[in-house]
């Protein structure tokens, strides 16, 4: 008997026990299909849907543990690296002068200057500019001299055991009166220099006050 002969209308479900094997078998197999697809639409599904998820999680996390792993097996250079960027920072700060060391400090300037043979026409200090763990001091500078005095005094500045940085400056002829001198005549440099020095616990203290 053929699939195709078998009519469903036909079959008296109330006397399954007298249906043919052959009625019966394709019965069974119908209700086995329809039981394993629901299965699958209702639970199979899901099930595959959480294994994707769970292959994906488990790519990251095994993405994150190389990544771990390979910060672990640098982590003795790291803590050397650390060590080296510490003392350089250390360095950099004691070049920093202190509260106290500032007027030495801008009398290290003008000293510089003089001894280049340069004449201060204006040298004024402005306010102070905290930063995060520091504070700028610029100065207003003025003086006259030749290009060789700038540069001998600028090479001055930068020599001193203290951080000065020069900004800004302009170089110009020498007049008197409005009118030019002669070209061989002094010059004057206009310019604005910065020095900085560290906060001291209490200023940090004070300064993290203000910026809460």
């Amino acid at each position: 008997m053929k699939f195709s002969d078998i009519d469903l209308n036909d079959l008296d479900f109330s006397n399954i026990g007298n249906w043919s094997v052959a009625n019966k078998i394709i019965v069974l197999l119908i209700t086995a299909a329809v039981i394993i697809g629901a299965g699958y639409a209702f639970d199979t599904r899901q099930q595959i849907k959480q294994i994707e998820s769970f292959q994906k999680k488990e790519a990251e996390l095994k993405q994150l543990f190389e990544l771990k792993q390979a910060k672990a097996a640098n982590l003795e250079s790291y803590e050397t690296q650390l060590e080296d960027i510490q003392k350089t920072f250390g360095s950099l700060l004691g070049q920093l002068p202190s509260r106290t060391e500032v007027a030495d400090l801008l009398t290290d300037i003008t000293q510089t200057g003089l001894s280049n043979g340069l004449e201060f026409d204006f040298f004024k200090p402005q306010a102070e500019d905290p930063k995060e763990f520091y504070v700028e001091l610029p100065i207003e500078l003025k003086v006259t001299g030749d290009y060789h005095e700038f540069g001998k005094f600028m090479s001055g500045v930068a020599s001193l055991p203290r951080i000065v940085t020069i900004h800004d400056f302009t170089i110009q002829k020498k007049t008197k009166n409005g009118k030019n001198k002669s070209k061989s005549g002094p010059l004057i440099l206009e310019a604005n220099a910065k020095t900085y020095r560290y906060l001291d616990e209490k200023e940090l203290e004070l300064l993290s006050g203000k910026n809460k």
